[in-house]
């Protein structure tokens, strides 16, 4: 017998806080202070941003640290009776956790009947190299995004994918903090820019697809913003309704540089 309940009427819309949210801006625009100012937030930093600032992080600077990460915080949770130790999980930043993946999207392809003997160091004479257990050993320097016609970049995409997905279930909210480049499009027969991700091709298109809220950080004087209004020439918006066409206030400083940050508009049931 199916417990499966066909709908008669529309249900209201209900809010929630994003499961993934994507926050991308300009260098120097308050990204990282306003990370480090979210309560109960474990931010894992990939490129030491975080030295001059009060934090709760931890540094990761290969693929191997990231899924050890993700274990060790599996394992925190688990003694957690199952429940989330951290209530957010930020990943700072995404530009350089693409990097990473690439160890992990070579290992990804090897998978498979094509690149089953990719990525291997070799001898002057294209032996593959073994170490003293007999294990082949892979050259760390192989970058899948040089395979013919493009086709490394399946690899590349599914392996970022893979390895921000995993954190999701880890945590309420999981944060990707972005940097910004500008993007040549089409549009009208006209070419012109447009703000998105740093990420190569269509990855940054497809994470932001995933994602339940995409904010532009920046600075207008002394006060730090995120918009999630949309437009023709940058990637933003939410699905959350209290997110939705809106542009927050999210910090302050004053004459001595003192910053104030309050991201509970921001965040549902949170006030810091």
């Amino acid at each position: 017998m199916s417990n499966i309940v066909l709908p008669t009427e529309r249900r209201k819309a209900t809010d929630y806080n994003p499961r993934l949210m994507v926050l991308y801006g300009r260098p120097k625009s308050g990204k990282s202070s306003l990370m480090a100012s979210i309560d109960n937030n474990l931010i894992i930093d990939l490129e030491d941003g975080y030295r001059a600032l009060d934090v709760m992080a931890v540094q990761a600077r290969s693929a191997n640290d990231i899924f050890e990460i993700k274990n060790l915080i599996a394992q925190k949770n688990e003694e957690n009776g199952g429940k989330p130790f951290y209530r957010f999980i930020t990943i700072d930043n995404a530009t350089r956790l693409e990097e990473m993946s690439l160890v992990y999207a070579a290992a990804l392809y090897r998978k498979t009947s094509m690149g089953a003997n990719y990525g291997y160091k070799k001898d002057k004479i294209g032996n593959i190299l073994k170490d003293k257990n007999g294990n082949k050993v892979i050259d760390l320097k192989a970058d899948v995004r040089q395979l013919p016609n493009g086709a490394g970049y399946t690899y590349t995409r599914q392996a970022l994918k893979e390895m921000i997905n995993m954190f999701k279930p880890l945590c309420d909210t999981l944060i990707l903090v972005c940097h910004v480049k500008d993007k040549q499009i089409k549009k009208d027969d006209t070419e012109t820019t447009e703000m998105a991700v740093d990420l190569a091709g269509k990855t940054g298109d497809i994470i932001c697809g995933e994602a339940d809220a995409i904010g532009y950080v920046s600075r207008k004087d002394n006060k730090t913003l995120i918009s999630f209004i949309g437009g023709d020439n940058a990637i933003r918006g939410s699905r959350p309704l209290h997110l939705r066409e809106k542009v927050f206030q999210v910090a302050e400083s004053d004459k001595d540089g003192n910053l104030k940050v309050d991201m509970s508009q921001i965040f549902l049931d949170t006030a810091n």
